[in-house]
């Protein structure tokens, strides 16, 4: 395990239509604004915006991508912001705050060209064998 104050590499995310509309579907979100712009309009929305779900399973990947893929994520707790419209890129960053054993959090950032889409903290748990 990394120790505390270690910074995890930038993810850049296209956020694409096809991303936005496949999480909100994946996720069983059918509200419209995450899939029909002209009803995002309607609603005061400039466009389709990402859902919390699919934000939610981005930070996981970024973790994992990070961890490798026998990391447990034991809990994942954001807060949203700024929305993610087609068009735009998202970056998540991260910095690992605690390390207690073989469970570290990691405070996560995701922002876009609005702002702060994301912000939050990871507890992962690395299994014996996936440990340096």
């Amino acid at each position: 395990m990394r120790p505390a104050g270690t910074e995890l590499p930038p993810l850049e995310i296209p956020l694409t239509r096809t991303l936005i509309v496949a999480g909100a579907i994946a996720s069983r979100d059918y509200q419209d604004v995450h899939h029909d712009p002209e009803l995002a309009r309607d609603k005061g929305s400039p466009d389709v915006f990402m859902n919390i779900l699919t934000t939610n399973g981005l930070v996981g990947r970024y973790i994992t991508d990070h961890f490798g893929p026998t990391a447990i994520l034991r809990k994942v707790a954001i807060r949203l912001g700024a929305p993610n419209y087609p068009g735009d890129t998202m970056v998540l960053t991260g910095r690992i705050e605690r390390v207690d054993g073989d469970t570290a959090t990691v405070r996560v950032v995701g922002a876009n060209g609005l702002g702060t889409h994301v912000t939050g903290t990871v507890t992962v748990t690395l299994p014996e064998e996936a440990r340096p």
